[in-house]
């Protein structure tokens, strides 16, 4: 298991990247999906706990996790993971989190964002679709 967080990488113009910029003379969304990662499954682990970071600039589209529980996953074996974000309590003190399939910017956004998902997955990818605007400058991931 790694022992430090590792980066999704993309193949942009067949160039392996770990940042993904919209190109400025872009005029319609992108899609995008990472090369397959080796997750908690693949190595035995029982717990299925993996955590991601985003790192955005300016950026406007839609981002997911999917996974796979084939050994060799074919373009069918794959689907969307709920994300849980960092918990939040409110005035009362009651903890909360909020799960989603997929997480929407559509404003302009620039963080630095965690979120969580459980499942002994063999095979993590993350997706980037309805990308029009800015920079994904790292999806790292650990577990």
């Amino acid at each position: 298991m790694p022992a430090q967080s590792l980066n999704f990488t993309f193949t942009v113009n067949s160039t392996s990247t770990v940042a993904v910029n919209y190109p400025n003379t872009g005029s319609s969304a992108l899609t995008l999906l990472s090369d397959k990662v080796k997750g908690d499954g693949y190595f035995g682990g029982s717990d299925g706990n993996h955590t991601l970071q985003v790192q955005l600039t300016n950026f406007i589209g839609r981002l997911s996790i999917e996974a796979s529980l084939s050994s060799e996953p074919g373009a069918n074996d794959w689907f969307s993971v709920p994300l849980t974000s960092q918990l939040s309590v409110d005035t009362t003190g009651l903890v909360s989190s909020a799960s989603t399939g997929t997480v929407f910017y559509n404003t302009a956004t620039s963080n630095i964002k965690s979120y969580n998902l459980t499942g002994n997955y063999v095979w993590l990818r993350s997706k980037i679709f309805e990308f029009t605007q800015g920079t994904v400058n790292a999806i790292k991931y650990n577990f």
